[in-house]
Formats: structure tokens, sequence, C-alpha cells
């Protein structure tokens, strides 16, 4: 048989990952013995080994990568149907709630086509609800595959646009936001590599995937916490031009004159069928 259950692709997920039972047992919450159990069925199943099992513990096969690229994917998109499904089953029936669209925004990015995107778009007739979901460096692309959102303002370099569909939207510049009282604040514009190597002012670090790059900036989880940092001299931070608009009185923005140009898109999963979202994206595209 070819066909997969979700628990299994669940069960070998955690292994994968983990590349260790008794870690992917705790995880899970179950035992250990029931998920050796589950794997090497999986694995009379499909007729390959999964993985390589010895003393120093456990590591992926050929035919593992492959399931554990496919597997993320497809139980993605399982999650994404249901979370999909509930949201457009909120709107059946007469005098039910509104269609209801969620839009991850990159915090801080965009802020003004943002604001012009959802007045633009509540004036059109039977418009659904917009939910806006704040979200942290690069992770607009992962909310649209899981289903947290339907659709996403994403920035070329940083975003990949691969498997979505878009509509480029705006292009600008990219500026260091610096504490209004730093020196290099009253410069006319700076290099990345002036901004890379400030004392005393490291650049702020956001996660992607879950984990930090490397460096002695500080860990940053929302934009509050970034402003508020920098307010205080601890960090620099790089953002496109439009971060402007949410500046505070102790900040300076300062353009880059090497920074390649931000290009904002609006994206969304290619398979998407949704009268709603079509007409948002309608309106995005007349800005």
């Amino acid at each position: 048989m070819d066909a997969l259950e979700t628990r299994e692709l669940r069960y070998f997920l955690a292994v994968a990952e983990e590349l260790h039972f008794g870690r992917a047992a705790e995880r899970l919450g179950i035992a250990q013995p029931p998920l050796s159990r589950a794997i090497q069925q999986l694995e009379r199943r499909l007729g390959v080994s999964l993985l390589h099992r010895n003393r120093r513990g456990v590591s992926l096969t050929g035919a593992g990568e492959v399931l554990l690229h496919e597997g993320r994917a497809a139980l993605d998109a399982a999650t994404a149907a249901a979370r999909r499904t509930r949201r457009a089953g909120g709107a059946d029936g007469t005098g039910g709630p509104r269609d209801r669209l969620v839009l991850a925004v990159k915090a801080g990015a965009s802020h003004e086509l943002l604001h012009k995107l959802l007045d633009a778009y509540a004036a059109e007739p039977d418009a659904a609800e917009i939910e806006v979901l704040p979200s942290g460096t690069c992770e607009q692309g992962e909310m649209l595959r899981d289903g947290r959102a339907d659709v996403a303002l994403m920035h070329k370099p940083f975003n990949s646009l691969a498997g979505f569909d878009s509509e480029e939207l705006m292009t600008e510049g990219q500026v260091a936001i610096l504490p209004a009282a730093h020196p290099l604040a009253a410069r006319r514009a700076l290099s990345l590599a002036e901004v890379g190597d400030i004392p005393g002012l490291p650049l702020a670090r956001w996660a992607h995937n879950g984990t930090y790059p490397p460096g002695p900036g500080p860990e940053i989880h929302d934009q509050t916490q970034l402003a508020q940092l920098i307010a205080l001299g601890r960090t620099v931070a790089v953002f496109p031009d439009s971060a402007r608009a949410w500046l505070w009185a102790e900040h300076t923005a300062v353009p880059l004159s090497d920074a390649p140009p931000v290009v904002t898109h609006i994206a969304w999963p290619a398979h998407s069928r949704s009268l709603a979202l079509a007409g948002l994206i309608r309106t995005a595209t007349r800005l």
C-alpha cells in the first residue's frame, strides 16, 4: 500500500527530527516500544529502510531523507486543509458570520501599504473579515503552508515565493534603525559593513525556523522588544524603508547605500479557490 496515515507520518517525523526513539516518544506522549513497532511496520509496508539503527544511535537512510521532506509537506497540507475548512465552515448558513481571511505580515514592515490594502478592501461589496497575523522574519511562508494564514505579504530577497502564487506590490530601499543619540544617526547613509560592525551596538537577531543565527546581538521576539532595545542603545536593526512608520522619537532611520531593494509581494497557496481571497488580490493589485 502506498497510502500513508497522518499518525504514521507524525511518528516518523518525530523520530527523524529527534534522531532518538526515547526523545521522540516523549515528544509524542507515548511509550517507546509502540513507537518502534510503528516505524518498523511503516518500513515493511513501504518496502524500504527509513532509518539506520546502531549502538551510536539513529540516522536517516536516503529513503528516510525523502520521507522527512515529503512527510513534512504532507502533514502541513493536511493541517492547512483542516484549518481552512474550519474557517470556511464558520461562514456557512443563512445569517452566519461572513468569510474570514488570515493575512500574515512581518511585524513592522509595509505599514503604509497594509493600511491602504485593508481600507480599500473593506470598502468592497461582500468583503471578508481580515485577521492580521503579525509574524517574525521569514515565517510567512510556513504560515501559508500549514494553514495558519490564507495570504501573506512577503518580501524578496528575504522570503522564498517557491510554491506560491504572488503579485508584486512595491519596491523600496532598506534602512538601518539606530538609537537617535548614536553618532552614526547623523550620517546621510551607511553601508551594510558599517552597520554590521558598530562597537557596542550589535545587530538584532530574529529567529528563522525556530533557530537564532549566531552573533552577539540580542535575540528578538517581537517588534516592541526590538524598539525598546534600540531606544536603549543596545542594538541596531535593518528594515525596509517603510518601517519608518513605526519609529519612536528615540530612533533614527539611516538609508543603506549598498543594500538590495526589497520587493513586497502578496502571496497565497497556488491551489486556493477562495473567492474572498481572489477579491483581496484584485484589490491589492489596484493599489
